[in-house]
């Protein structure tokens, strides 16, 4: 791991950007903590860059609030990494489908199964970099992309808890991985959201196989969850990893 960048923030959350081989990613640090800090994962929709401004300041609020360390990376094809012909095929079908009101499964079973398959090595790569830096301790969360965090729930042991926003495509077969998810988990939802129906993202909560899983549902469309939600998350994330 090679940081390239640090700044010492307002709140005092010390932010280094780095890359790990061909992984770009950001992490930050609380500005004094005790004992090594419990590490967070959070990630971001398809096709966006770590430095989305909500993830920035869900990152921070963690940071800064409850101690915590966050690390972000850029997913293959998101942000600052090339796209291939394939990915940009695949997001012109998704919005042609949307807006003609056809089945997206088939198009999103295509993109999603590579790329999973992809990003969750890197996100385990990086996770034992991040656990070897001074200051840095589990237990571990995640926060972010469901079928990315399915599969990391399944196969990562040192994830000890998760939280999800349940507005995305997740393809059937990686449904039936959620039923082998038993961490404590956290899944929030928009009650109104205007590109998915709400009946598939309560049967993928219901699909989950902990014991331990909280639904929080507001009204409004995808993009207006309050902030109280990131709030909650912490303190979710503080009764499992502290």
């Amino acid at each position: 791991m090679r940081f390239t960048s640090e700044q010492r923030l307002d709140d005092g959350v010390l932010e280094r950007e780095f890359t790990l081989g061909e992984i770009p990613g950001i992490l930050w640090t609380p500005g004094s903590a005790p004992a090594p800090a419990p590490l967070i994962l959070i990630g971001h929709p398809g096709g966006l860059h770590k430095r989305l401004p909500r993830l920035v300041a869900r990152a921070r609020y963690y940071a800064a609030k409850y101690g915590f360390a966050v690390a972000a990376i850029d997913a293959p094809g998101c942000g600052d990494r090339p796209r291939s012909a394939t990915d940009e095929q695949f997001r012109a079908d998704l919005r042609r489908a949307m807006q003609a009101g056809e089945p997206v499964d088939e198009i999103v079973d295509a993109f999603v199964f590579p790329l999973v398959d992809k990003a969750v090595p890197e996100w385990r790569t990086t996770l034992d970099a991040l656990l070897a830096l001074p200051g840095i301790g589990g237990p571990v969360g995640y926060d972010g992309m469901i079928p990315i965090g399915i599969r990391l729930a399944v196969v990562e042991p040192r994830i000890s808890a998760a939280a999800f926003f349940g507005q995305t495509f997740v393809p059937g077969t990686l449904r039936e991985e959620a039923r082998q998810v038993t961490i404590p988990l956290q899944f929030l939802m928009q009650w109104d959201d205007e590109g998915m129906e709400r009946q598939p993202v309560l049967d993928l909560f219901d699909t989950f196989g902990t014991k331990e899983k909280t639904l929080h549902a507001n009204l409004g469309g995808h993009s207006g969850t309050p902030w109280f939600e990131v709030e909650d998350a912490a303190r979710f994330f503080a009764r499992h990893l502290k």
